[in-house]
């Protein structure tokens, strides 16, 4: 790897219908199959899950916050634990996100300027100043294999002249956050898209991260309240501005509808809270649809929660069983909820690279649309 960048896209094939992609991520810990679905461990931790549970799952990116990681336990902490990888026991790929859109979600505590955001700790109240400099001292600090640009996330519905002040300062971030970027040879830093809802802007802003000639981009501003239509619609003429020999990562992404049709139109890369965040609901994904395993209905159904399904939970245990831990508000029943969701994301993720190994990706999703209930009237929401 002494010749070429720490994380590199080897593009492997085209699925002839669409634009989707099979490839290889090749990281400094490990090589990993694209299009990819990427859990993620916001604190350092899958939510309930085990790095054990997960190798076992198929995982091989996971993805953590810098912000929050900032903040507790502090990255001088990380790095003196020889970095994210040994201190979360975790010999696979990680990507740190920047902060940005933690930072930028803080919209009544937090002041935009030219050098950097000034807000306050959300935890303890404290005044604190994140640059684009900190942010990738931080994310060096820190030591994943791939990391992230300081950027602004704008709402999808800003107005046109504030997105278009926007980019600019994100692509000067971005300048400032190459230049203090102090392990190019361990760590790949992706620049970030942005744009919001208009056209002309993610194209221009596009172009623009391009021309800095980043090792991976990013696309962000999307799953941030725009409907699926105006999310692919972006997409559609947004992916074919970014480079084919690198990797396209679609930020914060992770319903089954929409990482099929992200793949469908070239997106290599997804992470997304989802599986674990609706488990603690005791909600779960099936291939026939959504299933709220702690309705009433559940209460004396003993098949597993998806009989299509081969995880450790659907081979071990009925909806009634977790139905009750959950209920009873025991752990073990999130952690059987976590681990079907998660482990189905990553089966979906499977199923889409072996059609596009057969080229038939279109009809794979005609199918599981069909089946997981996306054509009804009432369709699920994920």
């Amino acid at each position: 790897m002494s010749n070429k960048p720490p994380v590199w896209y080897e593009h492997i094939k085209t699925e002839k219908h669409t634009g989707a992609r099979l490839g290889i991520l090749h990281t400094p810990h490990g090589d990993f199959e694209t299009p990819m679905y990427m859990p993620v461990g916001t604190l350092a931790s899958v939510k309930s899950l085990s790095p054990e549970e997960l190798k076992e799952m198929g995982a091989g990116v996971i993805l953590s916050n810098t912000y929050h990681l900032w903040l507790r336990p502090g990255e001088d902490i990380v790095e003196e634990a020889g970095g994210l990888h040994k201190f979360m026991n975790w010999d696979q790929g990680i990507l740190t996100d920047s902060g940005g859109f933690q930072v930028f979600s803080l919209s009544d505590i937090r002041k935009i300027k030219e050098e950097g955001v000034y807000f306050r700790n959300h935890i303890s109240g404290e005044k604190l100043f994140l640059s684009p400099e900190k942010a990738i001292q931080i994310e060096n600090a820190l030591g994943a294999d791939i990391i992230m640009s300081f950027d602004e996330c704008p709402d999808y519905h800003h107005t046109y002249d504030y997105v278009k002040e926007s980019i600019h300062r994100t692509t000067r971030w971005a300048e400032r956050g190459l230049e203090a970027h102090q392990k190019k040879d361990k760590q790949a830093l992706f620049g970030i898209c942005q744009g919001a809802g208009y056209k002309d802007l993610r194209i221009q802003h596009a172009r623009d991260m391009v021309a800095l000639d980043f090792p991976g981009y990013s696309i962000g501003g999307l799953s941030v309240g725009e409907t699926k239509e105006e999310m692919n619609g972006v997409l559609d003429y947004l992916v074919p501005e970014l480079p084919e020999n690198k990797p396209r990562y679609l930020m914060g992404v992770g319903s089954p509808d929409a990482l099929i049709d992200g793949v469908i139109r070239g997106v290599d890369m997804f992470d997304c809270v989802l599986a674990t965040r609706i488990a603690r609901n005791g909600t779960c994904m099936t291939h026939d649809g959504r299933l709220v395993v702690k309705n009433a209905k559940y209460a004396r159904d003993f098949s597993p929660i998806d009989p299509s399904c081969q995880c450790y939970t659907c081979r071990n245990y009925s909806r009634a069983y977790v139905r009750h831990l959950i209920k009873s508000d025991e752990i073990f029943g999130l952690r059987l909820a976590s681990i079907h969701n998660t482990f189905f994301l990553l089966q979906v993720m499977r199923d889409i690279r072996q059609a596009i190994r057969d080229d038939n990706l279109l009809d794979f999703r005609k199918e599981f649309f069909e089946r997981y209930g996306y054509f009804k009237e009432n369709a699920p929401a994920f």
